[in-house]
Formats: structure tokens, sequence, C-alpha cells
């Protein structure tokens, strides 16, 4: 019961900014409440679950862990398969920040709060530690590195084996997948976001370190682990991890082509200025050639014309 208290203190936290947020004449979308309770439940019962098995695997290695020596059952005892393992990694890594971002807290947060707190919250927000850890490049290599830090070393062994690193490990894979989700498609405030083919590289790196990791695993498994578990695991981590980041790729197309939009705009303009002037002015030009000439010639050869006259009245008098 005490595991989902984390939960119930972000759902009741949200629900406390809508209020907030309503009672100041800004209603807040259904959609996105309903987004952020889904994602913070699903963290919840992931993370109730990694603990449930982080405290199994520790009391059968009661004894001190020798991470080179470990077989897979005593990794993996009482049915804490690799593969389990990698269904917690894709649901709390992926697919809970993908709803968790989707329901934009930093937003509302401002919204909610006083004034000189919300002035104080965007003035962290434009700060040089926030913008670098924010960076897409730098989330997808805290994402993706971790990952390849976590089974390429002994330290996958040694959170089977704590349950303090178990949940550590566990804790960064949510808090690095929701920044590379945050960086990529977040609607949040983000004073110094890169541009859309900084995020896509980003992506396209994250998409590439991803499947390479799942087919490294399939050939070679981490210490402790049977072959057709993580050939198991390797399928699900390379199709199921597809499959999100499907759907991460379509949210990501969709913001960039909502953005493009105004920037076509913006860019036509400009366009249509420079190539209009020209044309404003070749079209100008023999108008006003046409317009002046004559009025010109008129007023030109009117004088000569009053002169030549009066010199021949002048000549026939005398």
């Amino acid at each position: 019961m005490f595991e989902y208290l984390p939960a119930v203190a972000l759902i009741a936290g949200y629900l406390w900014a809508v209020s907030a947020s309503g009672r100041r004449g800004r209603p807040w979308p259904l959609i996105r409440t309903l987004s952020w309770s889904a994602g913070a439940l699903l963290t919840a019962v992931n993370m109730t679950a990694v603990n449930m098995t982080a405290v199994n695997t520790s009391a059968v290695n009661t004894s001190a862990v020798n991470t080179s020596a470990v077989n897979t059952s005593a990794i993996n005892p009482g049915g804490g398969t690799f593969t389990a393992h990698m269904t917690d990694h894709l649901l709390l890594g992926m697919l809970a920040p993908l709803l968790l971002v989707a329901g934009a807290p930093v937003t509302l947060l401002l919204r909610a709060l006083p004034a000189p707190r919300a002035r104080t919250l965007s003035r962290i927000l434009r700060s040089a530690p926030a913008r670098t850890l924010t960076h897409p490049v730098t989330a997808a290599v805290l994402n993706a590195g971790g990952l390849w830090l976590l089974y390429l070393t002994p330290l996958y062994p040694l959170t089977q084996a704590t349950p303090w690193v178990h949940a550590a490990v566990h804790a960064h894979v949510l808090a690095a997948g929701y920044l590379f989700t945050a960086a990529l498609i977040g609607t949040d405030p983000a004073p110094h976001r890169p541009s859309f083919p900084t995020r896509a590289a980003a992506l396209a790196g994250f998409l590439g370190a991803h499947a390479v990791l799942a087919k490294w695993l399939y050939a070679h498994p981490p210490q402790g682990v049977g072959p057709a578990d993580a050939e198991a695991a390797a399928h699900l981590m390379y199709y199921g991890g597809e499959l999100i980041d499907l759907v991460l790729i379509v949210l990501f197309c969709r913001a960039w082509y909502a953005a493009a939009a105004p920037d076509q705009r913006t860019r036509a303009a400009p366009d249509l200025r420079t190539r209009a002037a020209p044309d404003l002015r070749t079209r100008a030009a023999p108008d006003l050639r046409t317009r002046a000439a004559p009025d010109q010639r008129t007023r030109m050869i009117t004088p000569l014309r009053g002169s030549a006259g009066m010199r021949r009245s002048e000549m026939s008098r005398s």
C-alpha cells in the first residue's frame, strides 16, 4: 500500500494545480489530467513490482555478491526473469514518460503558482544547468548510455542483488526517459529548446543505439542470464521498443509539421516582397516614363512654341 504513496502524491499535487488554475479562470484540459494520472499509476505499479523483485532477490542472495560467479538461478529467483525486467524497462522508461510528458506539468505549475514563485521557476528553466540537462543530446546520452552501462557492465547483477541499487537504476531509467521525451515532443516552456533538426538527430541516434543494444543482448546475454531468457528479452526490447518509438516518431513529426507551417509563411513573405519589388519597379517604370514624358515634352515644347510664335509676330509687325 505504501508503495503507491508517491503516485498518490503526484496525482494529488497535479489535481491541486488544476484546481488553482481553474480558480484563476484558466481551465485545464481533461485529457492532460488523465494522461498524467495514467503515467503516475503506471510508474507506481511498475516500481512496486520492481521493488518486490529486488527484495526477493536480496533474500536469496544474502551472502556476499560475487558478480563474476553469479548464475541464472541466483539472479532471477522466483520468476524474476530477464524478460520481466525488460518489460519493466519498456513500461517505466518509455511508456510512462510518454504519458507524463503529455500532462505538461511545468505549464500547469506556472499557471497555478503565484507570480513571484512562477518567475523563480522561469529563471530556473532559463539557467545553464537546466538548459544543458534538457538538451536532447544530453537526454539521449543519459537514456541510451545508461542502458548500455547497465547491461554491459556488472551493474545489472548488482541491481539484482542490492535493493537500493535496483531502485536507483530504475529511477534513473524513468528520469532519463522523461527528459528525453520532453526534449523531443514536450509542450512545456523551454526557453532554449533546440531546433527540430537537432532533435531529429538526437532521436535517430537514440533509436540506433537502442536497436543495436537489443541485438547485442540477443547474442551476448548479461551475466547470469540464460540464452533463452536473453533472446526473449531482446525480442521484447527490440519490437516492443520499436512500437513505442513509433508513437514517439509520429508525435514528433506532427509537432514539426505544426511548427513548420508558420515558418513557411514567414519565409514566403520576404520572398514575395523581394520578388515583387523588381516587378513593381519594372511595371512602374514604363508608366512613369509614359506618363511623365508627355507632360515633360508638353512643358518643354509649349514654351518653345510660345517663344517662336512671339518672334514670328514681332517680325510680322516690323
